[in-house]
């Protein structure tokens, strides 16, 4: 493994990092996609290889990859997550937020 800075490890390399920030409007516990606006990030971007990072900033939130072929993987996860943690459990104590929002769903 090479040893030394970045510029001596990447020597001869472009590098090019672009940083976007978009908000999306939810309504309560589910899924939304994101998608379309990573990809339009990205192809506006001009950037053909690399690395897209995606950064959730809200506290209670996730980011699930899926291939998104078919619209029912996301409805069964939902499903099964709601079974799982359901809303107004009172066996949770996080309620800050509302009771859609629980930590152990994030």
């Amino acid at each position: 493994m090479k040893s030394g800075s970045l510029a001596e490890l990447f020597s001869g390399t472009q590098i090019m990092i672009i940083q976007k920030d978009f908000q999306t409007v939810t309504h309560g516990r589910g899924s939304t996609s994101i998608t379309a606006e990573v990809e339009r990030i990205v192809a506006a971007s001009g950037i053909h290889t690399g690395l897209c990072h995606v950064f959730v900033e809200h506290t209670s939130a996730s980011l699930m990859l899926c291939e998104n072929a078919d619209p029912s993987v996301r409805r069964d996860l939902e499903y099964f997550l709601a079974r799982l943690a359901p809303d107004g459990d009172p066996g949770y104590e996080h309620s800050a937020e509302g009771p859609d929002v629980r930590v152990i769903k994030g």
